[in-house]
């Protein structure tokens, strides 16, 4: 039998590469990049972070939406499959989903259902999704967030979001990296700058 992590590709595979191929090739480099950095959690934690990160934007998948916040959308679709509960969380939650969730009026049901894991695994997939652009790009993560907002433009929910958030995630990203620097050498993909 396959493994999870086989298993959460699987799953992206087949709700985002048909429907959404920018998505699926965002979400493809993502999970390259947990699996590259991978080294910044506890080894029983690695599968859980990949597996997390194929399938953080699982919710945007057309036939997966409910609330239209696909954070909660997916968390709440992978708990209905029964997929492992923290896995469920952690993309109900990733990327600071929780102050998104706020500006759409969904922060006391996104916290009544899932639990937020502050964790070097929560940390790491927050850096491989914040480090990462639409296409499968390379992004520091300011430049990523200037991105975003950049996308959306200055009056969006998500910019307003963006905005919110990047102390948040600009600190996920740094400890990530400290905590990589601390271990074994790895490639920084989030070090390169996209132009």
């Amino acid at each position: 039998m396959a493994n999870f992590v086989d298993v959460a590709r699987e799953i992206a595979r087949r709700k985002l590469e048909a429907p959404l191929p920018r998505r699926w090739s965002h979400v493809r480099a993502v999970a390259a990049k947990a699996h590259a950095v991978s080294g910044a959690v506890a080894p029983e934690d690695r599968d859980v972070l990949v597996a997390s990160a194929w399938l953080h934007d699982v919710g945007y998948s057309p036939d997966l939406v409910d609330t239209g916040f696909h954070s909660l959308d997916g968390g709440r679709w992978l708990r209905r499959e029964r997929f492992d509960d923290r896995i469920a969380g952690l993309v109900a939650h990733h990327s600071c989903a929780w102050l998104e969730a706020e500006e759409r009026g969904l922060y006391d049901v996104l916290v009544s259902e899932f639990p937020r894991e502050d964790s070097p695994v929560a940390d790491a997939l927050c850096f491989s999704d914040m480090t990462t652009g639409p296409d499968g790009q390379n992004f520091e993560v300011l430049d990523r967030l200037a991105e975003i907002r950049s996308r959306y433009g200055p009056d969006h929910l998500v910019t307003r979001f963006i905005v919110r958030a990047e102390p948040e995630m600009v600190s996920a990203v740094r400890r990530t990296e400290a905590r990589l620097a601390g271990s074994t050498p790895q490639p920084m993909y989030g070090s390169r700058r996209s132009s």
